[in-house]
């Protein structure tokens, strides 16, 4: 029997992703960047393309969402941590924390809707840095299943 080879890994194999814009916020520097969205992260401005107003209609204030970033300062070389950057910590696997560090740094923001300004929504507790690109926006659904 042969044995099966490794499909998982495409080395060239390119998935380009397109901004849809960018997070405008009062944090500047990484070290000003809470851990966690709910540790003290500021409002923010999701500043949208123009192009894509259309895809904000039904978007409302007190909407959740879930906002994709891609952590543009981060370091892709990084695979293991230690949580929360903690040296009584042990190192472990970056796919076991929320290290922004990590092979493909994208960022999962569960955040509310305050308002809806056109191309722009602000948002609460957002933990990414002014200038982050923003890949992608979803709705928090709920129970799904029972649908």
């Amino acid at each position: 029997m042969a044995a099966e080879s490794n499909t998982m890994r495409e080395p060239d194999v390119v998935y380009a992703l397109h901004p849809i814009g960018v997070v405008e916020s009062s944090l500047k520097e990484l070290r000003d960047v809470p851990r966690q969205g709910d540790e003290g992260a500021p409002e923010a401005w999701l500043v949208l393309d123009p192009s894509l107003q259309a895809a904000t209609d039904g978007l409302h204030a007190g909407d959740q969402i879930l906002v994709l970033t891609w952590f543009h300062r981060a370091d892709r070389s990084v695979l293991r941590t230690r949580p929360r950057n903690d040296p009584d910590r042990p190192e472990q696997g970056v796919f076991t924390t929320r290290s922004p560090d990590r092979p493909n740094p994208i960022g999962l923001h569960e955040v509310t809707v305050v308002t809806v300004d056109g191309p722009r929504v602000r948002v609460d507790r957002m933990d990414a840095l002014h200038g982050t690109p923003v890949l992608d926006i979803k709705p928090i659904l709920g129970a799904v299943w029972n649908r």
